[in-house]
């Protein structure tokens, strides 16, 4: 019964159920439909990323254990009932600005979580207050559509959770080519909805990578705020820094994108 069950899913194109989509099938006891779960576990015919959640596991992907989490992500989130969006360096490689492929799929959601492992894939959850607020996209996959953070969003993103990004370098190096897809008023609209010292940080970053243009409108936005100075590594002390006034941005390390 659980085969056809999932037989008929696959036909509809859905890739994920729950435990509680089974138990609506009638004539099983749950003890009987966990047994076969776990035989099919053990087959590798599904994965289990969350308890209670299930992945179907095509042929293809039997090796990995799992299907990608882009395939799975909005799934699972809907069924925690749970506001997400992919983003920083997994957000980056969909606009075409990771310099190196992501080794663990980067989600922001609105509720702290733990990261997940499902068979090879590695997804990581990072809290963002606000993320119910934060513009996003569509992005189609072979399972459906995965909501990713826009460029913008995805730029400040990179500042405000460097520590997830491989350090500044790295997230010069992303912007660099992630700029072209930036706009400037869109980014000034951003700006308003992300921690000042983030828009601080990126002004000075994206200047950096030679995209002046781009960050017209947060200069502006910094000129009128004002704003307390900030490092731009907050973990480094600032002294003998030199500070940049356009931006406010004590420069207490240098960063070396891979330009």
């Amino acid at each position: 019964m659980l085969a056809a069950f999932i037989q008929d899913l696959a036909a509809m194109g859905r890739s994920c159920f729950s435990f509680e989509d089974i138990e609506k099938l009638k004539g099983s006891s749950p003890l009987a439909i966990k047994a076969a779960l776990r035989r099919l576990h053990k087959k590798g015919g599904i994965a289990m990323p969350y308890r209670g959640f299930y992945v179907i596991v095509p042929p293809e992907y039997r090796e990995a254990g799992c299907l990608p989490p882009e395939q799975f992500i909005p799934d699972l989130m809907d069924h925690l009932g749970e506001v997400y969006y992919a983003g920083l360096l997994s957000a980056a490689e969909y606009h075409g600005a990771a310099h190196q492929r992501p080794q663990v799929f980067q989600v922001i959601v609105a509720k702290g979580r733990r990261p997940i492992r499902c068979g090879k894939m590695r997804v990581e959850f990072i809290f963002r207050k606000n993320a119910a607020m934060i513009p996003t996209e569509p992005k189609n996959t072979p399972a459906g559509i995965l909501k990713i953070a826009t460029p913008e969003a995805t730029a400040l993103d990179l500042i405000g959770y460097v520590g997830h990004c491989a350090g500044l370098d790295n997230v010069a190096t992303v912007l660099n080519e992630l700029a072209e897809k930036i706009d400037a008023g869109r980014l000034l609209q951003m700006a308003e909805l992300s921690p000042i010292a983030w828009v601080q940080r990126l002004g000075y970053l994206i200047e950096l990578v030679g995209a002046h243009e781009k960050a017209e409108g947060i200069a502006g936005y910094i000129q009128k705020k004002r704003p307390v100075r900030t490092p731009l590594a907050p973990a480094l002390g600032i002294k003998g820094a030199k500070m940049e006034s356009r931006w406010r941005v004590f420069v207490n390390t240098q960063v070396e994108p891979d330009l």
